[in-house]
């Protein structure tokens, strides 16, 4: 994902919805500091060796478009390699992720009172505390992103976030109930809970609440919140807790984006992931019992190191059979710097052949659901440009004229362009 903003100084962000999440409050800093100067800020991703191929192609070109911009480059890639970024020719700031946050990285030149040094890059292993920042805009008003967690303490084989992230740290409940009330009552109807790897909130506390614990005083604490989702979350680690609010809590959205990867146990196991095949199906088949219009998202890697034809068709019937409707795939790219690059790599035009094999499977769950769903009713959080999402998260064509933001009641009348359309017919949302 590649997002950019057209204004003198901006920022091009690059990768997950928590780096999105962190470049607006960088355009925050950017618009409070009152820098006259232009600045061009590149917030990387590490995630494969491909993603930081286009965050270098991008630098060559913001240079080329603005040759007396500013530019700064921070994220996963510069925390990773600070010197490598500092080293091209058009990059005149190196920030790291821990600097990025703070205010006083983006004060003008003549006003600073922090280190304008060319490269600002702490270790982040030695983070150990991470703090919600309340940004003033998201996703053009429609949901808000909160911060709950940073990091990771895992170490799957494919990854280098963790080296860019740090090591899992939690935002303090206190904290996030503050933030929350706060874009409440900015008017935001919808909050999505957001971090490097929240199903392992907590650890790092004291009491050690889990997601769970924490999502139900969130929910207890904050009344007036309509609708509450999570980000992508991990199988294994979803908590009591959390499993009765699936069960029980309507404000808690029936959507579950889980971090699958692949559907074949000797894959998951090279990949150091922490769940088996059975492991995903026994989850989905729980929470459907509890919850039966709950929806699932995953990620998925194809094409990953040492897959064979037959543990490739093992993923595919994985998510064939789950019908998951929203599938993420990634044709595997070698990181350099982790486990997985070393191993013996499936050739680029079969990963790259195995990856659209997996999203026209995707595409199918999708449009059965979409089209089962036709003649129902659904709450829908207004986007932009006459969209929005339903409660599981169904693509949903709404009039144009709706208020961003608002929620809205309609009913489902057809499946058109890959999207339900839905019309208001007198049913209220509330």
């Amino acid at each position: 994902m590649v997002e950019r903003s057209e204004t003198a100084s901006r920022v091009e962000t690059f990768g997950c919805r928590l780096n999105a999440y962190e470049s607006q409050v960088i355009r925050d800093h950017l618009d409070a500091s009152a820098d006259l100067h232009p600045t061009i800020v590149i917030n990387t991703c590490a995630v494969t060796a491909e993603a930081e191929r286009q965050a270098r192609q991008s630098i060559r070109r913001a240079r080329r478009e603005s040759p007396e911009a500013r530019i700064v480059v921070t994220g996963c890639a510069a925390q990773i390699d600070p010197d490598g970024f500092a080293a091209m020719p058009e990059v005149d700031r190196v920030v790291g992720n821990e600097e990025k946050l703070r205010a006083e990285t983006w004060a003008p030149h003549d006003q600073a009172q922090g280190d304008q040094a060319p490269v600002v890059v702490q270790d982040i292993m030695v983070v150990r505390e991470t703090a919600p920042h309340l940004v003033s805009e998201f996703e053009g008003r429609a949901r808000a992103f909160v911060q709950v967690q940073q990091g990771c303490d895992h170490r799957c084989t494919f990854c280098i976030i963790p080296f860019g992230r740090g090591n899992s740290r939690s935002v303090p409940i206190g904290a996030i109930v503050d933030h929350v009330r706060a874009v409440v009552a900015q008017g935001y109807n919808e909050v999505v809970l957001t971090g490097v790897d929240i199903s392992s909130y907590g650890g790092d506390l004291p009491g050690a609440p889990s997601l769970g614990q924490m999502m139900r005083r969130l929910l207890a604490l904050v009344p007036d919140l309509p609708r509450l989702r999570l980000s992508s979350i991990d199988p294994v680690e979803i908590d009591p807790d959390l499993m009765r609010l699936i069960a029980e809590e309507p404000r808690l959205m029936p959507y579950l984006h889980l971090s699958v990867q692949a559907g074949d146990d000797m894959i998951l196991k090279r990949m150091k992931r922490r769940h088996t095949r059975d492991d995903i199906i026994r989850l989905v088949e729980r929470v459907r019992a509890l919850r039966p219009e709950t929806s699932f998202g995953c990620d998925v890697i194809a094409g990953f190191p040492t897959e064979t034809e037959s543990m490739f068709a093992n993923t595919r019937e994985l998510i064939r059979d789950l019908g998951f409707p929203f599938t993420h795939v990634f044709p595997y790219s070698p990181r350099p710097g982790t486990p997985a690059a070393r191993m013996p790599q499936v050739p680029g035009p079969v990963r790259k052949a195995r990856a659209a094999d997996l999203r026209a499977v995707g595409q199918e769950n999708l449009d059965r659901w979409l089209a089962g769903l036709v003649g129902g009713r659904d709450r829908v959080v207004v986007e932009r440009n006459g969209v929005g999402r339903g409660e599981a998260y169904a693509p949903i064509a709404l009039d144009p004229s709706l208020p961003v933001g608002d929620v809205v009641g309609v009913r489902l009348d057809r499946v058109e362009a890959g999207r339900l359309v839905g019309l208001q017919d007198g049913w209220q949302a509330a």
